[in-house]
């Protein structure tokens, strides 16, 4: 049985940072891509950032390049999200999702029906 466990959100004030972590069990880490998404209240959602499986490669969104990486520990079955500079838009379930293989991009977007795995997400609120 595969699950996803997200922890590491909270509440940080503007400007902060947090890491998120991912654990994963009942799969071989190294087999599958990773990938972050959050969903904010009222809205739907979206894709952060992806990694291959080997880690050589990653995907940010626009609104979080240069904020935040995405890395992965495949000895510890864990993969990361670093988020630096946090913004109040920032606030969002975060999830971590894993497709077995590699991911793929289409239109410009990473689409979320692609992953197979689930977390149940880690809430992260910026605020003052």
């Amino acid at each position: 049985q595969v699950q996803l466990v997200e922890s590491g959100g909270g509440l940080v004030q503007p400007g902060g940072s947090l890491r998120l972590s991912c654990t994963a069990s009942g799969l071989t880490l190294d087999a599958y891509a990773f990938g972050w998404f959050r969903q904010a209240p009222g809205k739907e959602r979206e894709a952060v950032s992806c990694i291959t499986s080997s880690g050589s490669s990653t995907d940010y969104d626009d609104s979080v390049k240069g904020r935040f990486t995405i890395s992965r520990d495949n000895a510890k079955n864990t993969v990361y999200l670093q988020m630096n500079n946090l913004k109040p838009e920032d606030t969002a379930v975060y999830y971590c999702a894993a497709v077995r293989g590699y991911y793929s991009i289409t239109r410009g977007k990473i689409l979320e029906t692609q992953f197979e795995y689930w977390g149940q997400g880690t809430l992260v609120t910026v605020s003052e």
